[in-house]
């Protein structure tokens, strides 16, 4: 969801020097895992995507039905939105079945010294 702010937000320049910032609390190290669940998530996503952001959260209360995953990686570059969730649908199909439901925010981002655009 942060991904989707920052990409409707990147047009006004006041924002822009804040959103490095912003996209740090995403980055690919998340350490501290609620759950075996988002742990065993963002295991397989990072082996199989090399993201430049990841957050996986049990968004259920900790029973691990329900997860939103965050995710920024060259290999979207250039695919269409379904595309991009279909792949990451592939890469986490054993988790799926046994889950309720998944919301992914696949997107590549685009980081240089004086701007940081999200690319939904």
């Amino acid at each position: 969801m942060l991904a989707l702010a920052l990409s409707r937000r990147i047009a006004r320049p006041q924002l822009a020097p804040r959103l490095p910032a912003l996209a740090r609390a995403y980055a690919a190290g998340q350490t501290k895992f609620a759950t075996d669940g988002e742990r065993v998530i963002h295991q397989k996503l990072t082996e199989k995507f090399k993201p430049t952001e990841l957050h996986v959260e049990d968004v259920s209360g900790g029973c691990g039905t329900f997860y939103q995953i965050i995710i920024a990686s060259d290999e979207f570059k250039g695919l269409p939105l379904v595309k991009q969730q279909r792949l990451v649908n592939q890469t986490l199909k054993e988790e799926i079945q046994g889950i309720h439901g998944l919301q992914v925010w696949p997107h590549v981002l685009h980081c240089d010294k004086h701007h940081l655009i999200a690319c939904v």
